[in-house]
């Protein structure tokens, strides 16, 4: 039975010891759309008459969403990068709360989120959300976890990007509903993804502990593929995943999770 599911897979963190060309190349050839993250870091010429498909990249370079200064940096950021992901033809553009620096740690940390910040961060989206309808590209909130990765980052919780998406309530704004992040900061993972569902735009999957791929921890990744069929979602998952050994080999677990 063909996948309800269109698969994708971050080239970030396979081979890593292999040129990028090579990654996405390999990708497209075991019949994966493509993940990637910043922009600047590539080729995009090699990118552009690659071939692949591509699923998500971040859809900014600086900014944030908790103040006026951080908001028009990254407006300006994301529609500089909507150009770039018209010209790929990137599927969607990923938000976080604010922007992340060396491994993963957000550049401007805040531990506390005020009122006045969860408006303001409304705003933004509600910005996003137009500028986004003008490019006519699409863009997504990511939800992070804040114990094991991204501590300090503001609006992290999948609770709180439901909030906020769901809040400005626009087509061009979607959920990126990432469940590795989810399974450590919250659980309760069906019901998360219930909940989310008219607002998602693409699921993100990793095995917890270890962010390696579905099978290698403890989340019962094929019980949530078939939860998310009888809910009636068929889009994008992608695996943003280390590869426990051979990359290959993940990326089989990968798809027999999502296709059984």
């Amino acid at each position: 039975m063909p996948h309800t599911f269109t698969l994708a897979a971050c080239a970030e963190m396979l081979w890593r010891d292999r040129p990028m060309e090579w990654r996405v190349k390999r990708l497209t050839e075991l019949g994966f759309q493509v993940g990637l993250w910043n922009w600047p870091d590539h080729d995009l010429d090699m990118l552009e008459r690659s071939g692949a498909t591509f699923s998500i990249m971040n859809g900014y370079l600086r900014g944030r969403l908790t103040d006026n200064e951080g908001a028009d940096e990254l407006l300006a950021t994301a529609r500089e990068t909507a150009q770039v992901g018209k010209r790929l033809g990137v599927a969607r553009l990923n938000l976080h709360g604010t922007g992340l620096g060396d491994g993963g740690l957000p550049v401007a940390p805040c531990e506390v989120v005020t009122g006045a910040m969860w408006l303001r961060a409304r705003d933004t989206l509600c910005r996003i959300g137009e500028m986004a309808e003008e490019e006519g590209v699409t863009f997504t909130l990511e939800n992070l976890n804040l114990p094991v990765d991204h501590p300090g980052t503001p609006f992290g919780r999948a609770e709180d990007t439901l909030a906020l998406v769901s809040s400005v309530d626009h087509p061009r704004l979607k959920l990126n509903l990432d469940l590795y992040h989810a399974q450590i900061g919250e659980g309760n993972l069906v019901e998360l993804c219930r909940s989310c569902l008219p607002w998602i735009g693409e699921v993100q999957v990793a095995d917890v502990p270890g962010r390696m791929e579905p099978g290698t921890g403890e989340i019962n990744y094929s019980g949530i593929a078939k939860a998310l069929r009888e809910m009636g979602y068929a889009g994008p998952v992608g695996m943003e995943a280390f590869a426990s050994g051979d990359p290959e080999e993940a990326l089989v677990a990968f798809r027999n999770a999502f296709d059984a």
